[in-house]
């Protein structure tokens, strides 16, 4: 299996090449760039060629995919950022969304990936049809603005209502698009409802997993074994999948900020390789 880290591990941090080669010492033969303009800055032609430089460099590590951006603020976690959020009731607000989402998915004319990561919806949100509807019109947006550049499009189940796992089956079975899968996030599914109950009903669709724990009553992103996850039966899942899909480490970093938590992350990744025997 694939073994990937996500940058949200130092979000809150400019990426540049010396965090991704901590995590390629950790073990990673892929990396899920976290698409936040204070951590890379998918707007900036310098940035996005000094992330390049490292990639065409550095034989072994791929650019398996990028999450899309969430937030507007280009510092993550302030309380006040606005949302992008591409089922939004407002068409304004998705089409806003969709503009700055593109913005990311064109990275891939300069630095190539395979998948970009979407949330429908933001944490919590209670299902609406109206806003079902208008997901489902920004992701065939989105599709085809990725296709063209190489980019696939994976949802991921987020604890809302408009991503549950069986809301993203009728969601890509109403597109009628072979080609959008399933990001499969066991912390998310370990929260609601469950990650042997979410898997059976994505199985099919799941292109990529987030690998993260927690304690089963809120979203923490912790190493795998910090939490209550099976990690044994839930590995064994993973591995039946019809397109065994890549291991994406989504951890939460420091959340004050410090740089030196960057010198501890390549042995918690040896450590969560272990844990998931891979």
């Amino acid at each position: 299996m694939l073994k990937v880290i996500s940058t949200h591990v130092q979000v809150r941090e400019r990426l540049h090449p010396g965090i991704l080669e901590k995590m390629a010492a950790g073990g990673a033969t892929g990396i899920e760039i976290f698409a936040m303009r204070g951590h890379f800055d998918y707007q900036s032609t310098q940035h996005i060629r000094e992330i390049a430089g490292w990639f065409h460099s550095r034989e072994g590590v791929s650019f398996e995919s990028m999450h899309a951006p969430m937030q507007a603020s280009s510092e993550w976690g302030r309380s006040d950022a606005a949302p992008i959020n591409i089922a939004g009731r407002d068409r304004k607000e998705r089409i806003d969304a969709m503009d700055e989402i593109k913005r990311a998915i064109e990275v891939a004319e300069v630095l190539p990936f395979r998948f970009l990561v979407l949330h429908i919806g933001v944490t919590g949100e209670a299902f609406d049809d109206h806003k079902f509807e208008g997901a489902m019109t920004s992701v065939e947006h989105l599709r085809a603005f990725a296709k063209p550049l190489g980019v696939r499009l994976l949802l991921e189940n987020i604890p809302n209502e408009l991503a549950a796992p069986d809301k993203l089956v009728q969601m890509i079975h109403t597109l009628h698009y072979d080609d959008i899968g399933v990001c499969f996030d066991l912390g998310h599914a370990h929260l609601e409802p469950g990650v042997k109950e979410a898997f059976d009903t994505l199985k099919p669709l799941i292109r990529s997993a987030h690998v993260h724990d927690n304690h089963g009553n809120k979203d923490e992103h912790l190493w795998p074994g910090q939490g209550t996850i099976d990690w044994a039966a839930a590995m064994e899942l993973l591995k039946s999948a019809p397109q065994v899909p890549a291991l994406v480490l989504e951890i939460e970093g420091d959340p004050e900020g410090d740089p030196s938590f960057g010198e501890t992350v390549s042995d918690h990744m040896k450590a969560a390789w272990k844990t998931l025997e891979v």
